[in-house]
């Protein structure tokens, strides 16, 4: 509990920190892939250098906890490997969707323990469950669409806008509840009430639009990178098996799993030029995406 009382702390030093009144900025929709709407105004209400500080200290104590725990999986795994090699296809095209992404200091991390999850704090801060990799039996097109979602929370500072509506500087706090209860042993229903009671959760909720929003501009940024953007499909297939047609915690917001695979095949006219483009070739002359493992 130690550790989960330092979490809060940090959380809460981010809740005192001084307030910036919103102003106005010019801010473009992006176009050429999936269109979206300039980010919200006000958003700027929480300071975002203050944000990202807080939000890097929390990770490096998290990472820093695995480790202790020998938790931490080492850069010579071959999984991690094929995760910052995913990232680093990824993040040239972040900052088309949030020109700050220039200035993040990236990091990918996986941590041993079997939880089907994976996150993106402020500031490109990535942290992936080998639950996820391993149970799933993720491609990398499939490990990019995951990736590709949950960067698209941060770009599109979807939890910055929750705290800057709500007053609660929760965001930093979502995956710490999960590694307390996964690394120390915590009771999950002690973690869930005390987070709970300082912001939003472990597992930041988003809603139905902003879901939406980084499925589809999570598999723009996959296909942009050379990443089939069809194995968003797969994915949400794969993890409705394993689940018995739930999804797993941290994508289990609504709207459902079969509800996101037809808005993205709905998008699929966008985001397959976008890949076939990447690849140098066209549309009709792609081959089906095939996963590795046999969908119902």
């Amino acid at each position: 509990m130690k550790q989960l009382a330092a979490s809060i702390a940090v959380i809460a030093a981010l809740g005192a920190m001084p307030v910036q009144p919103a102003h106005a900025q010019k801010e473009e929709i992006v176009q050429d892939g999936i269109a979206v709407k300039p980010l919200s105004r006000v958003r700027v209400i929480v300071p975002e250098e203050q944000l990202n500080e807080a939000a890097a200290q929390q990770y490096q104590e998290m990472m820093a906890q695995a480790q202790q725990k020998g938790a931490l999986v080492p850069p010579t795994d071959p999984r991690v490997k094929r995760l910052r090699n995913v990232a680093q296809r990824l993040i040239p095209h972040t900052p088309r969707w949030n020109a700050s992404a220039r200035d993040w200091q990236w990091q990918v991390n996986l941590v041993d323990q079997p939880q089907v999850n994976a996150f993106c704090m402020p500031g490109g801060r990535i942290g992936f469950f080998t639950g996820i990799v391993d149970q799933l039996k993720l491609t990398d097109d499939e490990m990019a669409a995951i990736m590709g979602h949950e960067i698209a929370h941060a770009l599109r500072e979807h939890g910055r806008e929750r705290m800057a509506k709500s007053g609660i500087t929760s965001v930093v706090a979502r995956g710490a509840g999960a590694l307390g209860a996964a690394i120390f042993g915590i009771d999950p229903g002690i973690t869930n009430t005390v987070t709970g009671m300082i912001g939003q959760g472990v597992v930041l909720k988003f809603s139905r639009d902003e879901e939406r929003e980084a499925d589809l501009v999570g598999l723009d940024i996959a296909a942009r990178a050379g990443y089939d953007p069809r194995a968003g499909i797969a994915l949400w297939r794969k993890m409705a098996m394993l689940n018995k047609g739930a999804p797993p915690e941290f994508l289990s917001t609504h709207p459902g799993g079969e509800t996101r695979i037809r808005d993205m095949e709905r998008h699929m006219n966008v985001l397959l030029p976008l890949y076939a483009r990447s690849k140098g070739t066209t549309v009709n002359r792609l081959p089906a995406y095939r996963t590795n493992v046999a969908l119902r």
